[in-house]
């Protein structure tokens, strides 16, 4: 079997990961703060059993900028070996205020409390990381992305990262194909990026859809191979269905917290309130599947566009290519 980097040796065992879902340890969603909906409402134990139902040898939780989800599985799982730590830390590029996020693996509770005070400028989030020498992804590279700057100034972002995550399960299959691509061209640099999948689950019914295969029988020997760049993605790319299958979860399950069933975050009025703003938008629900769509029509034609600008940018006299192995990475023994 032939992975990104370099051949498994045969008597390697192959482990897949969904190396990008989230718990209801995610924040607090950014849409009608008001109403304190979170991110997703899948609890650490359901994603971890939903993983492994679906194939996932090894299992990590990537919240928005905490680290509770996983903290909770090994405590309730303290003898795992297939547990592995993550976090979605979610910065900022320092002109044009575009969110960015990058995926971090085998984080530890010390360096999570570090990055907090960084995260408004993702190159110092960077350059922490790679001095800790912790394997960390760039996810959906062009998912906020909307001509705030330059590209060819964007893209200074590849010249820190060791990897990229070349297959979200909620994107396009052209928006990945796309990164996928520059993955393997290097940008235009004397190196490869180390490659990245993940569902980007929000609910269940995505978590394990998409994965990265690596060798591995645990979650260290995992993250090892991951660091070496023996990784391949696989499984499914992302549409209008997957965007909105996990909004209308969401939405779901805030109803039902709302009524009691799930996580109390509301309290007297304002839980009324809420239950009477749900109720009321009852006949409106065909808004998010209608967002869905639009926001997927806005991101094909962002690749489209962005592919061309990217060959221009990243040839072999590309103004934007990283320097050769200055984001190279050797995971700390």
């Amino acid at each position: 079997m032939m992975l990104s980097g370099r051949d498994c040796r045969p008597s390697a065992a192959v482990s897949r990961a969904d190396l990008h879902v989230h718990s209801c340890h995610s924040c607090v969603s950014g849409n009608l703060r008001f109403l304190r909906s979170r991110d997703c409402y899948s609890s650490p134990l359901d994603v971890y059993r939903t993983a492994k139902r679906r194939g996932m040898d090894i299992v990590t939780i990537t919240d928005h900028d905490a680290i509770d989800g996983w903290r909770e599985l090994l405590d309730a799982r303290p003898d795992s070996t297939d547990v592995l730590p993550g976090e979605e830390v979610s910065c900022r590029f320092p002109d044009g205020g575009i969110e960015v996020h990058l995926g971090v693996y085998g984080i530890t509770e010390a360096l999570h409390a570090e990055l907090q005070p960084l995260r408004r400028n993702v190159f110092d989030v960077t350059a922490r990381l790679r001095e800790s020498r912790t394997f960390f992804a760039l996810n959906h590279l062009l998912h906020f992305y909307r001509r705030q700057v330059p590209l060819e100034s964007y893209l200074r972002l590849l010249a820190d990262v060791p990897a990229l995550e070349v297959r979200n399960g909620s994107m396009l299959e052209a928006h990945n194909l796309l990164v996928e691509r520059l993955s393997e061209q290097g940008a235009g640099a004397s190196r490869a990026f180390i490659a990245t999948a993940g569902s980007d689950a929000h609910t269940p019914r995505r978590i394990g859809r998409t994965w990265t295969e690596a060798p591995g029988a645990t979650a260290t020997e995992f993250l090892a191979s991951l660091a070496a760049g023996r990784s391949r993605p696989g499984g499914a790319h992302g549409g209008t269905a997957a965007v909105a299958g996990d909004i209308y979860g969401v939405i779901a399950r805030y109803a039902a917290s709302l009524y009691g069933r799930g996580p109390r975050d509301h309290r007297g009025w304002h839980r009324a309130l809420c239950a009477v703003l749900v109720a009321a938008s009852l006949p409106a629900q065909f808004l998010p599947a209608a967002i869905a769509a639009i926001g997927k029509s806005r991101e094909g034609r962002a690749a489209a566009a962005a592919a061309g600008a990217i060959d221009a940018l990243t040839g072999p006299a590309g103004r934007a290519a990283p320097e050769p192995g200055r984001a190279g990475f050797e995971q700390e023994s």
